[in-house]
């Protein structure tokens, strides 16, 4: 492939950063992982041979490929991935999105339904292919009729980029799932509404729903939006099994390493989970499970080629926020430990408390949740359906999978026919579309 040296002018707010690209025929291919979107308002470029902007003058980024599981994807699938999409937050982070426009047997690629998903925790958009075709949501919702957008969170591998800061930089990791739901999810949900004109559905695993609950309590983008699935939701985490041993665990590392980025990756932490292991009152024959619940339903081979990709980093100011819903038992904005430091950030000495009874009543809403998960227990989810007692009740379907973990809504060999139909079923009750209707779950 022959290419053009590019500067890209990229505006985030009313500032305009130049961005090192590549351009070829229509598309524009950015630095690392040669992430390709197409030309749009928001960017221009003109002929350069100078670089600008951090992490982008490294040779190697340039040369960089498409990661081999996604290319995979994209030759065997068909109708699979198409070219990865620029998404950039107004704090600055470059995203990335990948979108399944048509199922397997093609068709008509316009005038379908747009479906975002959302990925949880330690995870990326890999997520909702990784299972075969027929097991596999994002593939799944696409043979359905719909327009699938598959997201992929600040710090994970396709979307390690920021107008002006570097990944190893400490500042780049200054964020937590307020600023997740704050700026990522409103970028992404602009982004498939500007380029579609339609509202979307949207659909969110664990930490995916705590975005989703927190930011449409506040009431923004909810005219975006047109009905929302989330699967294995988190929002309350007191009563949870694997929080006591999530709160010491991820305490510990975030204490004892001190580094902005969770890499769970890194020779550090691999190391200090095995030591932790020959303890005797920690049993980590089975660390999924331990972090996660019996998962049912698991594909071994599935989970080898998960595991092969994931789990992704995060920051570790993160992981210390979900250890402060375990402690308080309130869903709060990042408690900075001082009265000080959190009047300069809030204008008030404790952190402010999201309302999810806020989220407006008529928004149609499907919670799935299971009856071993770890993660999203079942008195936990009680508190939350109390919070939302109030909502419509046409509004308001609730699925409770009595032999589902936290991984099984996602990677589970038989989701298809217990979790993913229903969710389809529930889009088409809440938006009719004869592109929808007309093909076959």
């Amino acid at each position: 492939m022959v290419s053009i040296d590019y500067i890209c002018e990229l505006k985030v707010g009313n500032t305009i950063y130049p961005i090192r690209c590549f351009k070829n025929s229509n598309l524009t291919t950015f630095g690392e992982d040669n992430l390709s979107v197409g030309l749009d308002n928001s960017l221009s470029c003109h002929s350069n041979k100078e670089v600008f902007g951090p992490n982008l003058n490294d040779q190697a980024h340039q040369e960089r490929q498409v990661s081999p599981n996604i290319k995979s994807l994209e030759k065997t699938k068909n109708g699979g991935l198409d070219d990865m999409a620029i998404v950039i937050t107004d704090d600055g982070y470059i995203l990335s999105m990948q979108r399944i426009p048509q199922g397997r047997a093609g068709g008509n690629v316009n005038n379908k339904q747009p479906v975002l998903l959302q990925h949880g925790i330690l995870a990326d958009g890999y997520t909702w292919v990784s299972n075969s075709p027929d097991e596999s949501l994002g593939m799944i919702l696409a043979d359905s009729g719909f327009d699938v957008w598959i997201a992929n969170g600040r710090g994970t591998k396709h979307s390690r980029r920021h107008v002006t800061l570097n990944p190893t930089y400490s500042e780049y990791w200054d964020w937590t799932w307020d600023e997740l739901a704050e700026y990522d999810l409103p970028a992404v949900i602009d982004f498939v509404f500007n380029q579609t004109g339609k509202k979307l559905d949207y659909v969110g695993h664990s930490q995916g729903t705590l975005m989703a609950m927190l930011l449409f309590s506040q009431r923004k983008q909810i005219d975006k939006v047109n009905a929302v699935a989330l699967l294995s939701p988190i929002a309350y985490m007191t009563n949870a099994p694997a929080t006591l041993v999530a709160k010491f665990l991820l305490t510990r590392i975030a204490i004892s390493f001190g580094l902005p980025e969770f890499n769970p990756r890194s020779r550090m932490v691999i190391d200090y989970l095995q030591g932790l292991c020959t303890q005797k009152q920690y049993n980590c024959y089975d660390l999924v499970s331990m972090l996660s619940g019996p998962n049912c339903c698991l594909n071994g081979s599935t989970i080898n080629l998960v595991m092969e990709h994931e789990p992704q980093s995060t920051a570790t100011k993160n992981l210390k926020h979900f250890t402060q819903i375990v402690h308080d038992g309130q869903i709060r904005k990042y408690d900075y430990g001082s009265m000080v430091l959190n009047m300069l950030k809030y204008g008030q000495t404790t952190p402010p408390v999201y309302d999810v009874s806020a989220i407006p009543n008529n928004l149609p809403l499907l919670l799935s949740y299971g009856g071993f998960d770890a993660l999203s227990d079942v008195e936990d989810v009680q508190i939350l359906l109390d919070k939302l007692k109030l909502h419509d009740p046409d509004k308001l379907s609730v699925q409770f999978v009595k032999e589902y973990a936290h991984l099984d809504f996602i990677f589970a060999v038989n989701a298809k026919d217990v979790v993913y139909s229903q969710v389809i079923e529930f889009f088409r009750k809440h938006h009719r579309s004869s592109d929808i209707q007309n093909a076959s779950c």
